[in-house]
C-alpha cells in the first residue's frame, strides 16, 4: 500500500498559511486549505486548523499529501437536476437524502458520482480525488442548490467568493414556534461543541475559537406551532441555520441533531414520515469566474417541506 508523501522545509513568507505553504510547494491554496482540514499540515510541530492563520517567515512546516492510489470516485448513472451548466461550472439542485461527496460510509452514490457520469469526468481536480469539482457543499438531508466546477480557473474563481463572502445565497426553513422578532439577525461565533465533537454549537464572541457567523432571517409565512423562514448567510459555517436558529429557541423541524419538535406537531411529522431538517437551499448568486456576468438561480420548496407547509397551514396566518 502506498504510504503519504510528506513534504517539508521552512517558509519564505510571512501572513497566511495557505498562501505561505502555496509559495513553497507545488499545491494550489485550495489543496493546502483541503489538507489543513483534514489535519494533514503542521507548522512549527503543531497541528494546523486555520489556512488563515498568521506565520512567520523561517517557520517549519510539514504537508502529508496522501497517496495519489486512494479510493477514485466512479462515474455512477444517478439522475441530477440540473439548473444551469456550461464549459467552466454546472448548477444542480440537490435532492435530501444525496451526499455531496465521498466519505467514509458513504463510499458512493453522491453527486460527485453522478457528476463524474453527467460531465463525463471534465470536473475541476483541485478538490482532491474523492470530491473533484466541489467547491461548497450542503448536508445530506439539506436539499437545493450548489455550484460544481468544471474547470480549475472557475474553481479558484468560485472559491474567491465563498471566501469573501460575496454570493447571494437564501435557504428556506421550517422552524418550531414563531420567532420573535419576526426578522432579525443572529451573529454569534461557531465552533465546535465542547460537549459533542459531532456537534456545532454557537461560542461566546470573545472566544479564540471557532468563526465569525451572521444569519439575517425573516418571516415568511407564520404557521400552526411552526414558521416558514427566510435565512440569508453573510458568511458559510458548517450548520450556520440549524446553529443560529436553534440558538434563539427556534430549531428546525425533523432536525434530530439540535432541537426536538414541538410536542404538538411530532404526530404530523410521524405521519409525513419527515424525519430530516426542514431546510432547503433556494437560491444562489454569483459572478461567473470567467465572463464576469452575474448568474442567480432559484428553486423551488421540495414536495415534503410543501406537504409540511399545507397540514400546518390552516390556522394563525
Amino acid at each position: 500500500m502506498d504510504r503519504p508523501e510528506t513534504l517539508t522545509g521552512t517558509l519564505a513568507s510571512a501572513g497566511r498559511l495557505d498562501k505561505a505553504l502555496a509559495d513553497v510547494t507545488a499545491l494550489s491554496r485550495e489543496r493546502v486549505k483541503a489538507l489543513i482540514a483534514e489535519g494533514r499540515v503542521e507548522v512549527a510541530g503543531t497541528t494546523a486548523t486555520s489556512a488563515s492563520a498568521k506565520v512567520d517567515a523561517g517557520a517549519p512546516f510539514s504537508v502529508h499529501v496522501p497517496p495519489p492510489s486512494n479510493p477514485q470516485a466512479c462515474p455512477q448513472d444517478i439522475p441530477i437536476a440540473v439548473a444551469y451548466e456550461d464549459e467552466h461550472l454546472i448548477v444542480v439542485d440537490k435532492p435530501a437524502g444525496m451526499v455531496v461527496h465521498p466519505a467514509a460510509g458513504n463510499p458512493d452514490g453522491t453527486l460527485v458520482n453522478a457528476l463524474l457520469h453527467h460531465c463525463e469526468g471534465q470536473l475541476s481536480g483541485i478538490g482532491g480525488v474523492a470530491r473533484p469539482g466541489i467547491v461548497h457543499r450542503i448536508d445530506k438531508d439539506t436539499s437545493g442548490l450548489l455550484v460544481v466546477a468544471k474547470s480549475d480557473v472557475a474553481h479558484e474563481g468560485l472559491a474567491r467568493q465563498f471566501a469573501d463572502h460575496s454570493l447571494e445565497r437564501a435557504y428556506l426553513a421550517i422552524c418550531g414556534g414563531h420567532p420573535n422578532p419576526p426578522s432579525g439577525t443572529v451573529d454569534e461565533r461557531i465552533g465546535r461543541s465542547d460537549r459533542d465533537r459531532k456537534k456545532m454549537a454557537v461560542l461566546p464572541k470573545d472566544s479564540s475559537r471557532g468563526k465569525h457567523a451572521v444569519t439575517h432571517y425573516k418571516t415568511i409565512e407564520r404557521l400552526d406551532h411552526c414558521t416558514l423562514v427566510e435565512c440569508r448567510l453573510e458568511t458559510g459555517r458548517t450548520h450556520q441555520v440549524r446553529v443560529h436558529l436553534a440558538s434563539i429557541g427556534h430549531a428546525l423541524l425533523g432536525d434530530p441533531v439540535y432541537g426536538r419538535d414541538p410536542a404538538p406537531l411530532r404526530p404530523l411529522l410521524k405521519q409525513l414520515g419527515f424525519h430530516r431538517q426542514a431546510l432547503h437551499a433556494a437560491r444562489i448568486g454569483f459572478v461567473h469566474p470567467v465572463t464576469g456576468n452575474f448568474l442567480a438561480f432559484d428553486s423551488e420548496l421540495p414536495a415534503d417541506m410543501r406537504e409540511l407547509i399545507d397540514q400546518t397551514g390552516h390556522s394563525n396566518r
